[in-house]
């Protein structure tokens, strides 16, 4: 093993993860012209490794294999190589994920794609070590075998690179399913099927928190009035924030656990993660007003506000999981440790109540936990009061987190991506209103001007802003979850004018990636970089889709503007996708809760001359659980008539505050009578 002295290409980059192998001695490029046409030149094949700077297993590539002088040499010699950061570059990383998994069947990180200099895929995978093992090829003989293929085969090169080209591209018609309101009851129903009763959460390990399959749920129990439908929620957020995935010292949660408990996580914490369970927990918090969920969606949120925020106001990308070369060594305790900072009499309580060992429940250590205890039920055994043990328990806690604070921090990704911004600032948004944390709603505040000074170049928003930085014109899932972030924001603030902003960037959305032929957005817009196809992405994974986002927040816009062709271009979108929503609803959780949320029985709820007299029922508005109202409040008839016209002809009676209750395409008589108004919102029926 050696690391290059001398920097190669990657050093003039900002990404954290290019920066990572800038002193390998592999001679990398960034994705780009120049590699593509040195490997015509020299008839070679292109290696690209795609990864993040926060994957484990990408750090284990590097150091097997791209340190090693030997692989370096035998890729230097055979192959141009090329480093992309998957974060700041998703169009080119959905593409070949697409690719690897057509090609074995599966996908993760790093991803290994071998391809001609015209970009098209001849062989894919993800880790591999680098001799053979356990039935992993080794890459030495990977690049050896390929590079000779390559050479001395070319019509079978040629002939695999053919098939995948024509995979990738997308059919001429499609073929459509009719969406009905049994596909709601089918992806419900998968739910059921893999739901674990004992720890929560779906499937078996790895576990992945999956929140907006928990957000689903919430809207299915409020559109059906299925009990289990919110005991599957409660108790997936609750094994969450008992199991070690949750960081009981300094809060937030890691990517996904290894096992069925939520015990032991693969310790990365994702700022898209963090801001997707925050809004869960805060809506779970809306539906049973139970106070677990209050404190831990402020937990999440303190976390990211303590270590995750630029001084200016965007949120950084991630932490990594190892430090010191060690998963988890950051966050792991012996009960020894414990005992040193808290003393004998507190250090076993603690260690008692969080499954601290001397045998320990991960690799020799303890992840702190609570997975097989209930801290009420232990005060109670002991003779304890509970606030007296709680405020114990918190005042460890702190300690602790002091000093866990001085041993080496896994590395950060300092890079600020719009979209998972976009996604933290509708967290922000909704707890602040939700639980009247003014704190909350000025930092999404704070954060959107950051996005809006840094990452709006000529009216275009882009990817990604470090190190003053900013790169690559912004794909669908940028636009869509700012949307999301600027609709929250107006309905936490009532400030018009974040609705306008919606407004404008639904506008360049649509310019940008809806396809006039097909319907549905493309991943990149018009005028990005094109690549070897134009994909359409549905599927949600850790993070919902751009369309599945978008036609979410089309519905609301419809209904907060009055503009109904929003809401045709929406029943394009499902029309473009169902028969993906029909095969696998559960798959499709975010678009499938975007048609169940047409199927409520929507309301929309308009306030003029917003008084004292009416802060209860905007308090209601803001602070209940009612995913079907949309609500416009404003003393500003004529900047209100700007945004949604169809308020111009609404009038106040008797100049007191009058209230507009609208459902299903149906206004009741204005009211005057607060009361009344409440009465009418909280009594009016789902059509099912």
């Amino acid at each position: 093993m050696a690391i290059n002295k001398k920097p190669n290409r990657l050093i003039t980059e900002k990404s954290p993860y290019l920066l990572q192998h800038a002193y390998n001695p592999v001679d990398w490029f960034p994705w780009g012209p120049e590699a593509f046409e040195k490997a015509k030149q020299e008839n070679k094949p292109v290696f690209v490794s795609i990864g993040y700077s926060t994957c484990h297993w990408c750090h284990v590539m590097e150091r097997e294999s791209f340190e090693d002088e030997e692989v370096a040499r035998l890729l230097n010699e055979r192959f141009v190589s090329i480093k992309v950061d998957r974060e700041e570059r998703p169009d080119i990383d959905s593409i070949y994920m697409n690719v690897c998994q057509m090609m074995t069947g599966h996908g993760g990180w790093p991803m290994s794609i071998f391809m001609t200099p015209d970009k098209v895929p001849f062989y894919a995978g993800t880790y591999f070590p680098k001799e053979a093992r356990y039935g992993y090829p080794g890459f030495k003989e990977i690049i050896a075998g390929l590079s000779s293929k390559y050479q001395n085969d070319p019509d079978h090169i040629n002939e695999v690179a053919g098939s995948v080209l024509e995979a990738l591209q997308p059919g001429k018609s499609k073929a459509t399913a009719p969406i009905t309101k049994q596909l709601i009851e089918a992806g419900y129903k998968q739910f059921v099927r893999t739901f674990d009763g004992k720890y929560g959460g779906f499937g078996q390990a790895p576990k992945f928190p999956m929140p907006h399959s928990l957000t689903f749920l919430l809207r299915y129990y409020q559109y059906s009035g299925e009990r289990y439908a919110l005991d599957m929620v409660v108790k997936t957020l609750k094994g969450l924030a008992k199991g070690g995935i949750y960081d009981h010292i300094g809060y937030g949660f890691s990517r996904y656990s290894v096992d069925d408990q939520f015990l032991v996580p693969h310790f990365e914490k994702m700022l898209y993660d963090n801001a997707l369970l925050a809004i869960a927990y805060t809506e779970t918090y809306q539906v049973t007003q139970e106070g677990l969920f209050k404190t831990i969606a402020e937990q999440i949120l303190t976390y990211v506000l303590r270590d995750m925020q630029h001084t200016q106001g965007g949120f950084y990308s991630a932490e990594d999981a190892d430090s010191e070369g060690e998963e988890g060594k950051f966050y792991v305790w012996t009960p020894k440790e414990i005992i040193k900072v808290l003393g004998e009499e507190t250090g076993a309580l603690f260690c008692h109540v969080y499954d601290i060992t001397t045998q320990g429940n991960f690799e020799g250590k303890n992840i702190p936990n609570l997975i097989h205890q209930d801290v009420q039920q232990f005060a109670s055994q002991n003779g304890l009061e509970d606030e007296k043990l709680l405020g114990q328990l918190e005042a460890a806690r702190e300690k602790l987190f002091k000093v866990r604070n001085q041993r080496v921090h896994p590395h950060k990704d300092d890079k600020i991506l719009t979209s998972w911004n976009g996604l933290m600032i509708a967290a922000l948004a909704k707890a602040g209103r939700v639980f009247n944390q003014k704190e909350f709603i000025l930092a999404g505040e704070k954060a959107i001007r950051f996005i809006e000074t840094n990452l709006v170049l000529k009216n275009r928003l882009m990817v990604r802003y470090r190190d003053g930085e900013v790169k690559q014109k912004g794909f669908i899932d940028d636009y869509a979850f700012m949307v999301w972030a600027y609709i929250e924001m107006y309905e936490s603030t009532l400030e018009l004018r974040y609705l306008q902003r919606a407004v404008q960037v639904t506008e360049q959305m649509l310019e940008l990636f809806w396809d006039d032929e097909a319907g549905g957005f493309f991943f990149y817009g018009n005028d990005n970089e094109e690549l070897l196809v134009r994909q359409k992405e549905v599927y949600d994974g850790a993070i919902p889709s751009g369309n599945s986002v978008a036609a979410m927040q089309m519905i609301r816009l419809a209904r907060l503007t009055g503009n109904f062709q929003l809401e045709e271009k929406v029943q394009q979108l499902f029309n473009t996708f169902s028969v993906e929503l029909t095969q696998y609803p559960a798959g499709q959780t975010f678009l499938l809760q975007s048609y169940l949320l047409t199927q409520m029985g929507m309301k929309e709820v308009i306030v003029l001359e917003r008084d004292e007299r009416s802060s209860t029922l905007v308090k209601e508005l803001q602070q209940g659980f009612h995913p079907e109202i949309t609500y416009l409040i404003s003393s500003d008839r004529g900047k209100l008539a700007e945004i949604a016209p169809f308020t111009k002809e609404y009038q106040t009676i008797n100049e007191q505050t009058t209230i507009y209750v609208c459902e299903n395409f149906v206004c009741n008589k204005p009211t005057t009578d607060i009361n009344e108004a409440i009465k009418m919102i909280a009594t009016a029926k789902n059509d099912v």
